[in-house]
């Protein structure tokens, strides 16, 4: 399990900070979801940890500097699936997942048998074995999204990275991918970083949230202690009320003005 520890990182576009400041930790193992009002840098946060995007401050691993390894030494450690990726239309779903091992193939090489047997063996435990030779155009929402997922797991990186992950989802879709997240963090011992839009949602599987505004950190705790209804109100302009669910997880309700 790895620990994922960012000091002070920022990042400016062209002359604007969109995020300064940032600071946070996440356990081994642990999940932690990232929240906050459209266009607050949620995803720039992501791109930034995944190396996308030029940042200062530091992003370790276990320790180390990102900063510091080759773009192939950084993807054996994180694994990226971004909120709207492109999906050829005409590539299958196991050459989209096999693409998750490039990190391991030498360049000018090509992928060994045990590359694809690792794709293989992701697409079985998504329960996409039987979608493997069909085309990407050809797949429902859900299952794109289970795809997007399957190529980032096929990389076999410790930490996961995912960006809004139940995007343009129906709720029980939306369900389906987060349990499915959690049972593969649980058994893989994967430390997970989401963006999430649904408060509730996050506040169900997330071990940890960070309420990012501002261009920084506004709040971070346990989901408790950041979904509350004064810091919802201040930070999305939302009349709330938050009640106590199952397990002592906070769920947030919409008030009616």
């Amino acid at each position: 399990m790895s620990r994922v520890e960012v000091r002070d990182l920022a990042v400016v576009l062209g002359t604007r900070t969109v995020l300064s400041g940032v600071d946070f930790e996440v356990g081994g193992g642990d999940w932690l979801a990232v929240i906050g009002a459209n266009g607050a840098g949620k995803s720039t946060l992501l791109r930034a940890l995944a190396g996308l995007l030029p940042h200062s401050g530091e992003v370790l691993v276990d320790g180390v500097p990102l900063r510091r390894l080759k773009p192939r030494q950084r993807a054996r450690l994180l694994a990226y699936a971004p909120q709207t990726p492109a999906l050829p239309a005409d590539m299958t779903v196991f050459d989209y997942a096999l693409l998750g091992r490039t990190p391991y193939i030498p360049h000018l090489g090509r992928e060994s048998r045990g590359d694809r047997e690792v794709t293989a063996s992701v697409l079985e435990r998504l329960d996409l074995s039987s979608f493997a030779s069909r085309a990407l155009g050809h797949l429902s929402g859900g299952e794109r999204q289970r795809v997007v997922l399957a190529r980032a797991l096929t990389q076999q990186a410790p930490v996961l990275l995912l960006d809004e992950p139940t995007t343009a989802l129906d709720l029980g879709h939306q369900q389906h991918v987060l349990e499915l997240v959690d049972r593969l963090r649980l058994a893989d011992g994967l430390t997970v970083v989401t963006t999430l839009h649904d408060l509730s949602l996050a506040g169900q599987y997330a071990d940890s949230m960070m309420l990012v505004a501002g261009g920084g950190t506004a709040a971070s705790g346990t989901p408790a202690e950041v979904l509350t209804e004064e810091l919802i109100g201040r930070h999305f302009d939302a009349r709330v009320r938050v009640a106590t669910g199952v397990a002592g997880r906070p769920e947030v309700h919409l008030e009616r003005p």
